[in-house]
């Protein structure tokens, strides 16, 4: 750790409703030398209503390469900054990796001050497990793409999240429901913490006829949390029984032809066939 070195803050903001603004983040970015924010324009009307007075400096996809050496020799000169998105918590689907990175190589401090973050406050509400979830933000914008994305996902249990923008969410529902299939349940959450917000908890095909019939629905800033694949649907291959193994194991314990039926039973492979190879292992031992 640097011991002049400054601290760099990943600070999150509100994702709608300014009430939701921490104290503790108000008074952190009152309190660095500068924020660095994904799009200047945006974050000062949200400085300049709570009052905040520090400079901002524009940090984002486009200049992070540039712009990320120029921070951190700030941030080892003592000076501290504090980095902000659009809305939400900073990294998430937001850029600043890059930087946080770096100041982690550089031994810098980086103190995370915690509020919003759309994924999690719609994951709350889902209603759909939230005990294994994959964050797997924004899917491929192009239609052949975001269909192969989505076959490789189709079979994983976990739950999965997706953020979407109101360009393309018809056609990322629309993939959606072909790929996991129009029954498998999933939640559209649009506009959280906002006038209109939205939260619907329905099979993919019902949320695709809502966002097609209803122009409404196709505004603003969507979460879609898809419930995890069924057990049966998960590829055989993930529940394999290592048959060698399990005869292997059950053999010490247990006389060969009990052994060879119990394992039967499990796999459905022949008794027959399970009895040789028992009757092998325990001539070997």
């Amino acid at each position: 750790m640097s011991i002049n070195a400054g601290t760099l803050f990943v600070v999150a903001t509100p994702i709608g409703n300014r009430a939701d603004f921490t104290e503790r983040a108000i008074n952190v970015l009152s309190a660095v030398d500068l924020v660095a924010a994904e799009d200047t324009r945006h974050s000062k009307s949200l400085l300049q209503f709570f009052n905040i007075a520090t400079p901002l400096i524009a940090y984002h996809d486009h200049n992070e390469e540039a712009r990320t050496p120029q921070l951190i020799e700030k941030l080892l000169r003592g000076q501290d900054i504090a980095l902000i998105s659009d809305a939400g918590t900073p990294l998430v689907s937001d850029p600043g990796y890059r930087l946080v990175k770096a100041a982690h190589e550089a031994g810098i401090k980086v103190s995370p001050i915690p509020g919003a973050c759309a994924a999690v406050a719609a994951l709350s509400v889902s209603g759909i497990p939230t005990d294994r979830y994959r964050f797997e933000g924004f899917p491929p914008a192009k239609s052949v793409a975001r269909q192969a994305y989505f076959e490789k996902l189709h079979k994983e249990s976990a739950t999965l999240v997706f953020y979407e923008s109101c360009h393309r969410i018809r056609a990322a529902l629309e993939d959606m429901a072909a790929i996991f299939g129009g029954q498998r349940v999933a939640v559209l959450a649009r506009e959280i913490t906002k006038t209109f917000e939205t939260i619907r908890k329905a099979p993919l095909s019902e949320l695709l006829a809502l966002v097609s019939e209803d122009e409404n629905q196709r505004k603003g800033e969507f979460v879609i949390i898809v419930q995890g694949a069924e057990l049966d649907e998960v590829e055989a291959s993930v529940i394999q029984v290592d048959v060698d193994r399990l005869l292997e194991i059950l053999v010490d314990e247990l006389p060969v032809k009990q052994a060879s039926e119990l394992v039967a039973k499990i796999t459905g492979i022949k008794k027959n066939q399970l009895y040789k190879k028992a009757l092998n292992m325990k001539i070997s031992n």
